[in-house]
């Protein structure tokens, strides 16, 4: 497996171009993947799932279970996945247009989560701060 390449000045997109014509000329055929913009790093991956769980949490501690919030016949606690699928992904797919968590660039988080926590702590009063390096490193 080969290694991405990092294009971030003239000159590696011109030393990226010149390779490209060379192995086009040697193969004659070629699968190039280009991705834009800086995903989440592992750290905020682990943040923004912690930040899940927190949520889940303190909604499940205000007695905000998604009965209250999403169905209303069932009584159904919040779980990290729920937290994930039913108030963040489709916040972050109107606010970034991105279905996927794992394709967001780093500096989209703090919207997505700018947008949630406000709308949480006005009608519900429940505010979760986003997780301190100190928060990430306890265990749970």
């Amino acid at each position: 497996m080969t290694k991405p390449t990092i294009i971030n000045s003239d000159q590696s997109l011109n030393a990226y171009i010149e390779h490209i014509k060379s192995q086009y000329e040697k193969h004659k055929y070629l699968k190039v993947v280009v991705s834009t913009g800086k995903q989440r790093s592992t750290t905020q991956n682990a943040a923004l799932h912690k930040y899940f769980t927190l949520l889940a949490d303190e909604l499940n501690a205000g007695g905000f279970d998604m009965r209250k919030m999403l169905k209303q016949d069932i009584d159904i606690p919040w779980t990290m996945e729920s937290v994930k699928e039913h108030l963040w992904r489709p916040l972050q797919e109107v606010i970034v247009k991105e279905k996927s968590t794992a394709k967001v660039e780093r500096a989209d988080y703090s919207k997505i989560y700018d947008v949630l926590s406000r709308h949480l702590s006005q009608k519900l009063g429940v505010f979760v701060p986003w997780p301190s390096v100190e928060v990430m490193n306890e265990r749970t």
